[in-house]
């Protein structure tokens, strides 16, 4: 299945040959977040080419990570038991790549799922359920999520909703999760506009949802 052989009997290089190849890991990130029609995969990726991202979805069903599923006359993609193991290693190396991310560039966006992901990585459970429950209702470009932590419990699902405090930002919200900025300080910078409820709640975003730069 692998387009690579690097001709070594080793367990990382036959995940390296699995899931090493352009885009594969980013596929698996988005399916992470839920099953996926073969456009809306399209459509959080939008720099993949069709046919690549065809090749991979193949190449990942060849190897047991996802499957193919009929689904209302339409077919879904999504993870199998087996790529759902990935998801620890996922959340670790956007962890391990948060910290050489440096300042985002014109042309890089945020989308709703690899902001899904990221809110995932960052999530501190024991520190949240130390916190009243509270509900963010976030806007990251044109991702719109509601972001409901419950105790140690962490819910992100697209779209809006009812929530204790409403905020848009771009990619600059990583200086937020990093403690490069605080909550203070992201507003008065713009890096973080509020848009309703009490901006104080933006300080337990940040103590909830924190990664070391």
């Amino acid at each position: 299945m692998a387009a690579r052989d690097y001709g070594q009997y080793c367990g990382v290089t036959r995940a390296v040959e699995l899931v090493g190849e352009r885009w594969a890991l980013l596929i698996i990130r988005d399916l992470l977040v839920g099953p996926r029609r073969y456009g809306e995969l399209a459509a959080g990726l939008p720099r993949i080419p069709s046919n690549i991202l065809a090749a991979r979805l193949k190449e990942l069903q060849a190897a047991g990570i996802l499957r193919r599923v009929p689904h209302s006359r339409v077919v879904i993609y999504e993870l199998t038991p087996y790529g759902h193991e990935l998801e620890p290693i996922v959340l670790a190396l956007g962890s391990w790549g948060f910290k050489a991310m440096g300042d985002p560039r014109p042309e890089q966006i945020v989308t709703a799922d690899s902001m899904t992901v990221t809110l995932r990585t960052a999530f501190r459970p024991q520190v949240a359920a130390e916190l009243p429950s509270t509900a963010y209702a976030t806007r990251f470009g044109a991702a719109e999520l509601l972001v409901r932590v419950d105790g140690g419990a962490l819910e992100v699902a697209r779209g809006g909703g009812p929530a204790d405090l409403a905020f848009a930002a771009g990619p600059d919200i990583r200086r937020l999760i990093s403690g490069e900025l605080a909550p203070d300080r992201a507003i008065a910078t713009g890096a973080v506009e509020v848009l309703h409820g009490r901006t104080q709640l933006l300080d337990r975003f940040a103590r909830t949802f924190h990664l070391a730069a």
